[in-house]
């Protein structure tokens, strides 16, 4: 397959007041609402539309688009609203759905009948992606965390027997029960739209990904982390009996890229907009409640080298712009300089799939503007074409 290269943001809604989040001493969950403007966020998706509609226009292969709770990281907190509006306003490109939280919803049907939808009014253009989401958002919808990994293995069949097995047919499970189960619209693509999982480096979605074939987006983890991540994807996947390629592999890295390294170096700091790191400060019970991780997982030597490894997300040390860069977790620099360290990565897991967090916090538009005009340009051209060594 041809590299194809995908844009993010995460839609941050960047007005509230930092110092109100320093004194509490977190910008998430129980972060006061009336710190929200939506006169403000009206700006800001306008903003941020125009630039997901130019992506599609100047070069990437299409957007990718997230969903979060209770964070002004993301105004995001339905992907489908997001991924309808970007079914309409752009003509082409792929839309990619990293993802609907499937754990916290009552009714995976509903999912279901919204992604065929919108596969529909896209023109067949969606990227199907499940996450299990964070554990803030299981305590904001009090949704049991020790059965967070059940609901979301059983939400997944709910829908993919929805869109494969013709109906009117009965569902009875442990979390979901349906009488009947005959959605009248189902996905243009067919059997259902791509699926992709996203995570930093989970042993038990990776293994899961793989169990399922469907590509492990890794979400910018440490580069030492990176090898082990597909190493353990192909372990899997071999053990099942079929082995993986490119198109299993895709990766999403903080980029901005701008004329000069100095100026990219600069504007590259405002991924730590949100108290020091792109993600915020999340006190440890939120972000993993007990029950959230399986006890296995948890006492891994795998998730042990993750929480150790420093991390400019929650999950680990906080991490110095400066060594975010060297771990490559925050790429910045001109054309040139990003080619040679996205080489770095190409060369180490040669993934089918690159995803530009292209865009983040404070950063203005026209800094935004300017580094997807270079991506497209320069960029993205270059990592195309090359092809992985060793």
């Amino acid at each position: 397959m041809q590299r194809e290269v995908l844009f993010f943001t995460e839609m941050g809604y960047t007005a509230y007041p930092q110092d109100q989040a320093k004194k509490l001493g977190y910008n998430n969950l129980m972060f006061p609402n009336e710190y929200f403007s939506p006169e403000k966020a009206q700006e800001l998706y306008s903003m941020y539309f125009e630039e997901l509609q130019y992506c599609t226009e100047s070069g990437f292969d299409g957007v990718m688009i997230n969903e979060h709770h209770n964070n002004p990281l993301c105004m995001m907190p339905s992907v489908n609203v997001i991924g309808s509006v970007l079914a309409r306003t752009t003509k082409k490109g792929k839309i990619a759905f990293l993802g609907n939280v499937l754990p916290i919803h009552e009714n995976p049907l509903r999912i279901a009948e919204e992604i065929a939808m919108i596969d529909i009014l896209s023109g067949g253009r969606v990227i199907c992606g499940f996450v299990r989401g964070i554990g803030q958002e299981s305590i904001a919808t009090n949704t049991n965390p020790i059965y967070n990994r059940e609901r979301f293995d059983e939400a997944h069949d709910v829908i993919i027997k929805a869109w494969t097995t013709p109906g009117p047919f009965r569902y009875e499970g442990k979390h979901y029960q349906y009488r009947v189960v005959n959605p009248w619209v189902m996905p243009l693509q067919k059997p259902h739209p791509p699926i992709w999982i996203p995570g930093v480096a989970s042993t038990e979605s990776i293994v899961w990904a793989a169990k399922h074939k469907y590509p492990y987006v890794a979400l910018a983890p440490p580069m030492n982390l990176l090898r082990g991540i597909y190493d353990l994807y192909d372990e899997t996947a071999e053990a099942d009996g079929w082995t993986p390629t490119a198109e299993h592999r895709a990766y999403a890295i903080r980029v901005n890229v701008a004329d000069t390294d100095e100026k990219a170096y600069e504007e590259g700091k405002n991924f730590y907009w949100q108290l020091g790191t792109s993600f915020g400060i999340t006190p440890p019970h939120w972000q993993a409640p007990p029950g959230y991780i399986s006890r296995s997982s948890a006492q891994g030597a795998r998730e042990a080298a993750r929480t150790a490894a420093s991390n400019i997300t929650p999950g680990g040390p906080s991490l110095p712009y400066d060594e975010a860069q060297e771990t490559v977790q925050v790429i910045t620099g001109n054309p040139d300089t990003v080619i040679k360290k996205l080489k770095k990565i190409i060369d180490l897991i040669d993934p089918g799939y690159i995803v530009l967090w292209g865009r983040e916090g404070p950063m203005s538009h026209d800094v935004a503007m300017r580094s997807i005009d270079l991506m497209g340009q320069e960029v993205i051209p270059a990592i195309k074409e090359y092809q992985a060594v060793g």
